[in-house]
């Protein structure tokens, strides 16, 4: 009884070897994985930035004061004023168009059947 105890104990530390064995390489896979999933982080945010401050470069007051002069005849935007300002409830939205009229069908005018 005593060597199968002892074979029984030995498979089971085997199995227990092998599953901790797969259960590293697992985990390794899966943190260069994150690694992988955190640089692609930090380059979208580095581009983020850039975008960032490409838009406020082209959101300059002065540049668009002067695209506004450039293009004025065409355009013939003015300065806002505080009068102009109004709330959404002041605007008339169009209505939404009326569904189509929905025709019976054939042999709908019959009385259910019970």
């Amino acid at each position: 009884m005593r060597p199968l105890t002892y074979l029984a104990c030995t498979l089971l530390v085997m199995a227990l070897a092998f599953w901790a064995y797969r259960e590293n390489y697992r985990t390794q896979a899966s943190l260069g994985e994150m690694k992988q999933i955190q640089r692609e982080i930090a380059g979208l945010r580095e581009d983020l930035g850039v975008l960032r401050a490409e838009w406020a470069y082209l959101n300059r007051p002065e540049r668009l004061r002067e695209l506004v002069d450039l293009n004025f005849d065409r355009l013939q935007l003015i300065p806002r004023e505080a009068g102009q300002v109004m709330g959404l409830g002041h605007i008339d939205y169009p209505k939404p168009p009326a569904p189509p009229p929905v025709e019976p069908e054939p042999g709908a005018d019959a009385a259910p059947v019970e």
